[in-house]
């Protein structure tokens, strides 16, 4: 049975994460809703990550096994006839049977976008976060410095996590400022449920001075959630998409990348 791999970009306001949920409200209900009236066949699909209710994908990556037989492009073009606006097929790649999203994929990034402003956004209102404080990015910088390789996140991780494991490898950590938008980066191994908007709290804390710069490294050594700041906005929060091996020839970039500040 063929294998497919797709790539999908998505607006996650209207949605309660990417996980099929009872009711379905989430973008694994609709995507696996379009797949099947576009194959007339029920499709279940596994992607590369679980997005939570508000967050936004530039290239999330799916796989699924089925009989229809079509071109790329009109894996692209017709599925993307039963989407919604705010969900769309970017790419299609025919893979191997051995291929999956989630267990092949050796790295995953995220970026948060972030709006510096006294007032708070309106026409970007659900796609970036908000600080009315000013921020420091020599700070920001100086305490993520400390979040970098291998270390135990629990004090990042909320209460319904699932992982095995609260050690994980941060590989990076980029934070920059364009106009009044700071665009914070990351890549890592895999992430902890939370544990990006969990930073991001901390981030800010240090970034707008209630929070000393070294406060950040005394949080990650006590492996205690409770020390840490609240969980931040998930409306700033993308997944840019994972990354694998290239023999598998799945793609790294999207259009909506270059969209994105």
């Amino acid at each position: 049975m063929p294998r497919v791999a797709l790539g999908l970009s998505y607006r996650g306001q209207a949605y309660s994460g990417w996980q099929s949920q009872p009711g379905g409200r989430t973008v694994q209900d609709r995507v696996e809703s379009a797949l099947s009236a576009f194959t007339d066949a029920p499709v279940r699909c596994i992607s590369a990550g679980r997005t939570d209710a508000g967050v936004h994908a530039l290239n999330q990556v799916v796989h699924f096994d089925t009989v229809a037989e079509r071109e790329a492009f009109s894996w692209v073009r017709g599925t993307n006839r039963f989407l919604p606006g705010d969900i769309a097929v970017e790419w299609c790649r025919f893979v191997s049977a051995g291929f999956h999203s989630r267990a092949n994929a050796i790295g995953r990034r995220y970026a948060y976008v972030l709006r510096e402003s006294p007032a708070r956004p309106a026409l970007e209102t659900g796609l970036v976060g908000w600080s009315f404080r000013p921020l420091d990015g020599t700070a920001m910088r100086q305490a993520a410095g400390v979040l970098l390789g291998e270390h135990d996140f629990s004090a990042f991780r909320s209460a319904e996590c699932q992982a095995l494991s609260p050690v994980k490898t941060l590989r990076r950590i980029g934070i920059e400022r364009r106009g009044a938008y700071w665009r914070f980066d990351f890549e890592a191994d895999a992430f902890l449920h939370h544990m990006i908007r969990n930073i991001m709290g901390c981030l800010v804390a240090v970034g707008s001075a209630t929070r000393p710069v070294d406060w950040l490294a005394d949080v990650l050594q006590a492996r205690n959630r409770a020390l840490a700041a609240p969980t931040f906005l998930p409306d700033g929060l993308y997944f840019v998409g994972p990354y694998y091996d290239p023999v598998h020839d799945i793609p790294e970039r999207t259009a909506a990348m270059d969209w994105l500040p």
